[in-house]
């Protein structure tokens, strides 16, 4: 079975790690990696899942003149991490690129990001309470949701293209060049002037064109993604199906979770409101997929169901590598948060990962659906668990104790499936560990080889 999988998986791999497009979003997500681990902290202290601590923190007044509470403050970390997150991947790809590209790379950067904020909407929209009646209001700003994982899609196209435009005029020459004697730095400076200039100009013309239209690249693209989710219902299905597309879009570095939710959510939570009814008043009948069988039952330490394979990272693993992110992110992992695991690993544009990615959480949906409708475990009663809420712990106060038992046997089940493609992935791992303490030793120089004979 490993043989096989290798034959099948390894060549891609290595398919994919000469592909300069691939490395360029692998490498640039790395640059987040080591701030999203900082801001898991800070998300599971705002997000203990007992009530009384996040009454506490919402009680705590800090600044008194605008209200602010602790747990506003705590919310500030993981605002500066996870909300804004496609900027340092549009940062890190265009970085990475133009190394590739064989042109300045703090330049690449620049322009990957100018690009990309050159097009973005600058307008916020929302409902305020007016008098106890809700108004539209349209305010100038930048939105949150696109400097996050909403946004990351449209960052990578911008990275690439933006560092493919300003390469290409580098190599035809059109530059400005200093006289010999003036420092580098400036030298570098005015050399990007009319590469710079010229990718604003193509970026510039885009956003008109969508501007024409009364739309925008951003919304767009959005909704483009969401097209395929707008005729799912509410059956086992197209919760598969869902998931399916949500752990797809993972898979490309798009938040698979803000695309699919925007469209399944309303379903899920409507579902878990009629449950709720359901098990206070005993009217109706109670739904088996439901917002609490989504956060509970499909997957455990965040999307992919990665608990499992952060387990298997720390219990059969032997490179230093992979041990040393599988205990980074095992706390995390336990209150749901994956994106150390995801960006990290990486599960983005991984294809040993990607089966197992995809098939765990299938497998979870599928062996809870029937427990549920075969009379094994008792339907979620639609009561509101926080999302951070450890595995065993939620399925016994979403269930009953069986919920829980069956949130363990999964979870050893996930572990089962991920272990043989993570062990692929640390016999390639120990072998470059091998090689690079090789060339360490190599490089090494020592008096005892030195011999006055060989002058």
């Amino acid at each position: 079975m490993m043989k096989q999988l290798e034959k099948v998986l390894m060549p891609l791999a290595e398919a994919i790690g000469r592909n300069k497009y691939l490395t360029a979003v692998r490498d640039g997500f790395l640059v987040s990696t080591p701030l999203l681990i900082a801001g898991s902290i800070f998300l599971i202290i705002a997000n203990f899942p007992i009530q009384a601590w996040m009454d506490w923190l919402s009680s705590v007044v800090v600044n008194q003149q605008t209200g602010e509470t602790l747990a506003t403050f705590l919310s500030k970390p993981s605002d500066a991490t996870f909300t804004i997150m496609a900027v340092f991947a549009v940062m890190g790809i265009a970085y990475s690129f133009a190394k590739q590209m064989n042109t300045n790379p703090l330049f690449g950067a620049a322009v990957g990001l100018m690009s990309w904020f050159l097009i973005m909407p600058y307008v916020v929209s929302g409902n305020v309470d007016v008098n106890g009646t809700a108004q539209a209001v349209s305010l100038s700003g930048l939105s949150l949701g696109w400097l996050g994982a909403k946004g990351i899609f449209v960052g990578i196209i911008c990275a690439f293209t933006s560092v493919h435009i300003y390469a290409w005029v580098e190599r035809k020459g059109w530059v400005i060049k200093m006289p010999a004697g003036v420092p580098p730095t400036v030298v570098e400076s005015f050399s990007a002037l009319i590469p710079a200039t010229i990718v604003m100009g193509v970026f510039f013309l885009v956003n008109v064109i969508f501007g024409l239209f009364g739309t925008n690249a951003f919304d767009i693209i959005f909704e483009f993604l969401q097209t395929p989710l707008l005729n799912l219902g509410d059956t086992l299905g197209a919760m598969v199906v869902a998931y399916i597309f949500l752990h797809f879009f993972w898979f490309f570095g798009v938040n698979g979770g803000s695309v699919v939710g925007a469209v399944f959510n309303p379903i899920l939570q409507t579902l878990s409101l009629e449950n709720l009814e359901f098990f206070r008043t005993g009217v109706g009948e109670g739904n088996i997929i439901c917002q609490q069988f989504q956060d509970l039952f499909a997957t455990f330490g965040g999307a992919g169901s990665t608990l499992s394979l952060v387990i298997a990272m720390i219990l059969f693993c032997k490179s230093k590598r992979i041990k040393d992110l599988g205990k980074l992110a095992l706390v995390p992992g336990i209150f749901n948060i994956n994106e150390p695991i995801i960006f990290g690993l990486p599960i983005v544009l991984n294809p040993t990962m990607l089966i197992p990615f995809m098939l765990v959480p299938t497998l979870n949906i599928v062996i809870s659906y029937f427990a549920m409708s075969l009379g094994f475990v008792p339907i979620c009663s639609g009561v509101n668990i926080p999302w951070t809420c450890p595995l065993v712990i939620s399925g016994f106060f979403a269930t009953n104790w069986v919920g829980g038992v069956l949130q363990a046997l999964l979870l050893i089940m996930g572990v089962v499936i991920y272990m043989p493609f993570i062990k692929m992935m640390d016999k390639q791992y120990l072998l470059d560990e091998a090689n690079a303490a090789k060339e360490e030793e190599e490089d090494d120089i020592s008096l005892d080889d030195l011999s006055f004979d060989d002058l």
